[in-house]
């Protein structure tokens, strides 16, 4: 039996898609901030595989829990690589395009110096570090995730857009988004090859939070012109993000798995997705 971790995420949401009969604990069963628990509900679960697809994903609140983000991204991510290694069986765990600074203009590899600039990134950072130090796991980085199922930044945009005459979004921050259903279904192609390491996995194509926010609303049907480009420093955050994200890969093709569809491909699918259950 394959366990996956985080049933009521993006990611989460989407596996159960394409792995029906896995097993997902919801919070209430199984707290991961528990870390004298973790390998002792392991044991009783007995899983063949393990996908963590939980994760404290508060970006601006983890400068204020900075402990609490590493307990769930770090201390936990180690706790179950580590009980996966020692029965050899397969680990997965997700990371993010905020281990990386964000200063520079070309595709982040997955051997780019890591320098993380916020809590958020420096606790991914950290169960990176924990979870590779056990033969097998594998650490697929991905960025600006999109579903859907679940309330995100589309999500978000297509709401906006539907209740203000203007609406402004950030211009200066590039990166690559990421649709959970492609990202769930690259990973199982990882598996099934055995990949190990760090794995960079990200819908194709470069772009910007405005760009990306009119594409949606477009495609909804919506007004576009309500959004407007700005800069980070017109819309001020309590927490650095990265300016430059994208995040390129140099080990997709050796390991013969297909790269993920265009962003550009996959959105359509989400917003009609995201309209069709109200989320938006």
């Amino acid at each position: 039996m394959i366990l996956v971790t985080g049933e009521s995420g993006q990611l989460g949401n989407a596996f159960k898609e394409l792995l029906p009969d896995a097993l997902y604990p919801t919070e209430q069963e199984w707290d991961l901030t528990a870390s004298d628990e973790i390998i002792p509900t392991l044991v009783g679960m007995e899983p063949e595989a393990i996908i963590n697809c939980a994760a404290y994903t508060a970006v601006d609140r983890a400068e204020e829990q900075e402990d609490l983000a590493n307990a769930i991204n770090a201390v936990a991510v180690g706790l179950m690589a580590r009980y996966a290694a020692e029965r050899s069986i397969p680990f997965v765990t997700y990371s993010t395009d905020y281990v990386f600074p964000g200063t520079g203009a070309i595709p982040y590899l997955e051997s780019s110096l890591t320098d993380p600039i916020n809590a958020y990134g420096r606790s991914k950072r950290k169960g990176e570090i924990l979870a590779l130090e056990h033969p097998g796991s594998l650490v697929i980085r991905t960025s600006w995730l999109i579903s859907g199922t679940n309330p995100n930044f589309v999500a978000t945009m297509l709401r906006l857009a539907r209740s203000r005459d203007s609406l402004q979004v950030v211009d200066d921050q590039v990166g690559c988004p990421t649709v959970a259903a492609d990202l769930a279904a690259g990973t199982l192609r990882a598996l099934d090859i055995g990949a190990t390491g760090i794995l960079h996995l990200t819908n194709q194509g470069p772009t910007t939070w405005y760009q990306l926010a009119r594409q949606a609303v477009e495609l909804a049907g919506g007004d576009a012109a309500v959004i407007a480009p700005c800069t980070t420093a017109d819309y001020p955050v309590p927490t650095p993000r990265p300016a430059y994200s994208v995040l390129g890969s140099e080990r997709v093709d050796p390991l013969g798995i297909d790269p993920l569809p265009a962003w550009r491909e996959s959105l359509p699918a989400v917003v009609e997705q995201l309209v069709a259950l109200g989320v938006a």
